[in-house]
């Protein structure tokens, strides 16, 4: 992680915005009121950063008597209560406003949510004018997380190669992309978290304050 800093990739939910908590709290929530039984903890390591198809495939497998449309009814009905839990009210994480507003260097939003749910968290926490066109959801370029294709895309968009991008994220496939990608990865993840074949190859970091003062320590933000 020696090259110069000179453009950072964000997730969304998450690691910017206080939302996926709340959001997962929803998806567990339905999911237990169609049968599924499962701990909070067991989505949260199963569900956290991976795209909505997924975790409704999972929870669908868990239910063999489900209904032909289960998966579309059942992802209208997660969108629209999820929707309802960040209208209710949405915070920032600690330090992303003025982390935004200070930061010298280009800077995107790169998220495996659909961009209609990116728009409503950002709008929502006051953050959206910060970013203009640089917004690069999954559903419209067509690679998800895990997958680097959607961080290669994003440092293609800001104009930099991707060992000069930075990614800021706090999921494991967020993670994974970042790394596949050839990217400098910063985790806001608990080491306990972290599988120990990735944790030696990202920054770990417990706010972005801390982020910003690692940029700062590199002079990548002059």
């Amino acid at each position: 992680m020696s090259s110069a800093i000179r453009a950072v990739i964000f997730d969304c939910d998450g690691t910017l915005v206080d939302s996926e908590t709340s959001g997962l709290e929803v998806l567990h929530g339905l999911a237990c009121a169609e049968g599924v039984r499962f701990t909070r903890e067991q989505a949260d390591a199963r569900f956290r950063g991976a795209r909505m198809a997924d975790c409704v495939a999972w929870i669908a497998a868990q239910l063999p008597d489900r209904p032909h449309d289960f998966d579309a009814e059942f992802t209208r009905r997660v969108r629209a209560a999820t929707e309802a839990r960040f209208r209710q009210g949405l915070d920032p994480l600690p330090g992303a406003r003025d982390l935004l507003e200070r930061l010298a260097i280009p800077f995107c939003v790169a998220t495996n949510g659909p961009r209609e749910k990116v728009e409503l968290t950002l709008q929502l926490t006051g953050l959206r004018s910060l970013f203009g066109d640089r917004i690069f959801s999954a559903y419209e370029v067509g690679h998800f997380k895990p997958a680097p294709g959607l961080f290669l895309h994003a440092a293609h968009a800001l104009g930099h190669a991707p060992e000069h991008c930075a990614v800021v994220e706090d999921s494991v496939p967020g993670i994974q992309a970042g790394l596949a990608a050839g990217m400098q990865v910063f985790a806001l993840c608990e080491r306990a978290s972290m599988p120990d074949d990735l944790a030696g190859r990202v920054v770990l970091v417990d706010s972005l304050r801390a982020f910003a003062r690692h940029l700062e320590e590199q002079g990548s933000n002059a």
